[in-house]
């Protein structure tokens, strides 16, 4: 009796048992099934719970859109292990009929984030897989995006994401050769998620406002006053290691496509 898994979409495993008298057959099944149960995985963003807490946002000694640090409380949610990858995003483009953005000068790799995706990109990835799961997904808020970098509630106070080196969790202008590199080949940070110092920015849903920490409410804060700009979070490739910290900053217009910045998801 071999229990195999079916199908994997995000944080479901349904799994199912076979009979089966022919052993080299058993183990050719369960190697399909396996090999179709990856191929799920990669098209399909997997997921991290992250549990709500109280923490402090920002960075007084930081930039000046960091301060004053302030204390938030998050409800639960989960977020994408990883920055949403090109394979992941290519399979949305072919079941919508959208177009891909333009190849980088390194070439696309499957594995590596997308990039050069706008506000606006990666918000119809986000109602694709709405529709695709029925699940809710939307591009994180800045809080959730900084508190699942900080570690959660398992926070240990790093600079960056994971450690205060970034040289051991991201990817930057000194250590990336000129280009992103695959997702998840750095060190994770206290929550099991990868590259949110550096590889690419990732987009947020706030409008950004350089006083907002200061008006902010305490509790599930997102700026959903409408102005000229969005936020990204937690630098790139091309950024020196200040930008990658976790309190870091920056917006560009929705519109906006650069090949340094790509995006994650959060559901709940």
């Amino acid at each position: 009796m071999i229990a195999v898994v079916l199908k994997k979409e995000p944080a479901i495993i349904i799994l199912k048992t076979f009979k089966m008298k022919n052993t080299k057959k058993t183990w050719k099944v369960i190697l399909l099934l396996v090999f179709v149960s990856s191929l799920q995985a990669q098209e399909l963003p997997e997921m991290v719970q992250v549990t709500g807490g109280t923490f402090t946002m920002g960075n007084n000694d930081g930039d000046s859109d960091e301060q004053p640090t302030h204390q938030v409380t998050l409800s639960d949610f989960s977020i994408g292990k990883t920055e949403i990858t090109v394979a992941q995003y290519k399979k949305f483009c072919e079941e919508v009929g959208y177009s891909m953005p333009e190849e980088p000068g390194w070439g696309w790799s499957d594995n590596a984030p997308i990039v050069s995706v706008s506000w606006q990109d990666a918000t119809f990835y986000c109602e694709w897989l709405t529709e695709k799961t029925g699940t809710t997904y939307t591009l994180p808020t800045e809080a959730q995006w900084e508190f699942a970098a900080r570690g959660g509630n398992s926070s240990k106070g790093y600079k960056f994401a994971g450690g205060n080196s970034i040289l051991f969790v991201g990817w930057f202008e000194d250590s990336s050769g000129g280009k992103t590199h695959a997702v998840a080949t750095k060190k994770a940070n206290e929550l099991g998620l990868y590259d949110m110092s550096g590889n690419v920015y990732e987009w947020c849903i706030d409008w950004y406002d350089s006083g907002y920490y200061a008006k902010s409410p305490i509790k599930n804060p997102k700026n959903t006053t409408r102005g000229d700009y969005r936020v990204l979070r937690g630098g790139s490739w091309i950024n020196s290691a200040s930008y990658c910290r976790v309190a870091s900053r920056i917006y560009y217009k929705p519109d906006n496509r650069s090949n340094f910045y790509g995006f994650r998801v959060v559901s709940f």
